[in-house]
């Protein structure tokens, strides 16, 4: 078990697909989060998938990962950087397809 749990945490604090800022998952506001994600993903020119689908892969990574040790005012932050990012994706394809 100690072994998985290495892999997983050095997955988050070292991710090959994303850049992340320091402690973001520690942050307390949900914008903050979806927003520093989002960032990151856009920016990374080594994600697989698209930048949406890499910033919620590492969201949920991390919830997963955390398990029952993640305090649940945490894990309610967590969950609603989620939502965060699904408003920062419907902004995006409004912005790309010319609806203001």
């Amino acid at each position: 078990m100690t072994a998985q749990r290495k892999w997983s945490a050095d997955v988050t604090e070292h991710s090959d697909a994303l850049d992340l800022e320091e402690h973001i998952f520690e942050s307390h506001d949900p914008r903050k989060i979806a927003a520093s994600l989002r960032r990151s993903a856009e920016h990374s020119d080594r994600r697989k998938a698209g930048p949406f689908q890499s910033a919620m892969s590492m969201l949920n990574f991390y919830i997963n990962r955390a398990g029952k040790n993640l305090p649940a005012a945490q894990k309610k932050v967590l969950e609603d950087a989620k939502d965060e990012l699904r408003v920062l994706l419907t902004a995006q394809r409004k912005t790309r397809i010319g609806h203001y």
